[in-house]
């Protein structure tokens, strides 16, 4: 029988039937290279465009948003401030503060008063750059580097045990060679790198001072300018910058509705697509091509943008549209910084707090509404009470922020804008154990303010950060507890 069937079977091949059966379908796909785009001259209607280019509006204005702050960066000589308050660079460096960011700064909403911040932009696939760590000791630190989508890359902390040394980042189409000296290479996806240390400061005179000692170590430049040796900055003597963007309440603006759709295809040369976006891209080179040919296309795209801004990304402001809702009121994005498909929360994100660290490094829990789900507002008082033993679990530091309805910090008599790890030893704890921090507008009382974070007048939103967090964060093990209205 055996040998019947194999005599059939070659019959079949010399025959020519055996390789017909095989053409009886395409080749199978295997990459998205296999499949074809939108054929040049496709039909497209206006209502199809409008509907297309808000969804890539939405998907696109983080990345639109990034190139548009390192433009901006661009344009200052050397690391310095603007307008004496905020550190710029130009591309391809990093500029410090030696302290707390200073509460009338509107360039980055949802800033902390946790940590000395530093941040620049790079350009890696032109120019990588040359990371220095130093050693710093039982402080806690995260160096934060982002690619053009606000995703994070890298794992650079005290969380991540990294050890002092000369690190350097590099882009996907970098093809140089690595010099002597360098500790170990850090690859970008995408060309434009966002560089963001925080490095952790109590609230003293004493650690003010004791912290700039590892601050002038703390360098990040461009491989171009390498030279083996160790470089260090005075970071209290920079120059200031001035700027005419600073008068306004909320955050500058970087992206611009009526320009967006001219602006894209040149940003998406330097950001090539995830696996699986492909099809948007297509989708993206269809749409832009029919509007290239027909006018009212093109005006069509360009309202809908505008459309999209008012009605789709402003609402992203509110943090009750970010992440996933808890109990007590409190939202929380499990997965900052890690955006992979969720093109949502990348937009809620760059739009109310741009540049937020992977979770690992931090989870951060955000409240604008009491217990009852009611807004929270100045002219209400509210407690949050931590049981004994539950304050925020973590490794690195925990705070309890306030920011006003754009997500800034709002003057105080106190200039108190936080409470939590840095402060803590100074807050009076209740005689079961419990913590309770009073927030309102007007002081709880003297015996109480060691405890009061000072709100504004107007309504407000709270933000939970816990750095290094341990496990049961992260797990859903453990959640913030709600902030109740005082009768």
């Amino acid at each position: 029988m055996k040998t019947v069937l194999a005599a059939a079977l070659l019959t079949l091949v010399c025959t020519g039937d055996f390789a017909s059966a095989q053409a009886l379908q395409n080749p199978r796909v295997k990459s998205a290279d296999d499949i074809s785009g939108i054929p040049d001259g496709t039909v497209m209607t206006q209502e199809f465009a409008s509907v297309a280019a808000k969804d890539i509006y939405v998907w696109g204005w983080p990345i639109v948003n990034a190139f548009h702050r390192r433009s901006g960066f661009a344009t200052v000589p050397e690391p310095g401030l603007k307008d004496g308050i905020v550190p710029i660079a130009p591309t391809g460096y990093v500029s410090m503060l030696t302290d707390y960011i200073a509460p009338e700064q509107r360039w980055v909403a949802h800033p902390n008063q946790d940590v000395t911040y530093g941040f620049g932009f790079a350009a890696v696939d032109k120019d990588p750059v040359v990371v220095q760590v130093p050693d710093f000791g039982d402080r806690f630190w995260v160096y934060a580097l982002y690619d053009a989508r606000s995703s994070e890359f890298s794992n650079l902390g005290k969380q991540y045990k990294t050890k002092p040394g000369t690190y350097l980042v590099v882009g996907p189409k970098w093809k140089g060679k690595i010099p002597k000296g360098i500790t170990g290479v850090i690859h970008s996806p995408t060309d434009l790198v966002a560089m963001g240390p925080r490095i952790f400061m109590n609230d003293t005179d004493e650690d003010r001072a004791a912290i700039q000692k590892v601050l002038k170590h703390v360098v990040i430049y461009p491989l171009s300018k390498y030279t083996g040796k160790p470089v260090t900055m005075d970071w209290k003597n920079i120059p200031k910058f001035k700027s005419d963007d600073n008068n306004s309440s909320a955050e500058t603006q970087y992206v611009d509705p009526n320009t967006f759709f001219d602006e894209l295809p040149v940003v998406l040369k330097d950001v090539p697509p995830l696996p699986g976006e492909e099809a948007r891209y297509a989708m993206i080179d269809a749409v832009l091509a029919a509007a290239k040919k027909d006018p009212k296309i093109a005006a069509a795209i360009k309202q809908a943008a505008n459309d999209a801004e008012k009605d789709l990304i402003g609402p992203l402001q509110n943090f009750r549209t970010n992440g996933v809702a808890l109990n007590g009121g409190w939202n929380t994005p499990p997965n900052g910084a890690a955006w992979g498909y969720d093109y949502l929360t990348r937009a809620a994100t760059a739009k109310s707090n741009m540049y937020t660290n992977q979770p690992s490094e931090t989870r951060y829990f955000f409240l604008e509404v009491d217990d009852s789900g009611d807004r929270l507002k100045g002219d209400s008082n509210y407690t949050i009470t931590f049981p004994k033993g539950k304050t925020p679990p973590v490794n690195g530091f925990w705070s309890l922020t306030m920011y006003g309805p754009e997500h800034f910090f709002e003057s105080n008599d106190l200039k108190r804008y936080s409470v939590g790890t840095k402060n803590v030893k100074d807050m009076k704890m209740n005689a079961d154990g419990s913590l309770t921090v009073y927030i309102q507008h007007n002081s709880p009382g003297k015996d109480k303010e060691a405890n009061w974070l000072p709100a504004p007048a107007s309504e407000f939103d709270m933000t939970l950060r816990t750095y290094w967090p341990k496990p049961e964060v992260n797990s859903g093990g453990w959640t913030p507890p709600a902030a109740v209205k005082a009768d």
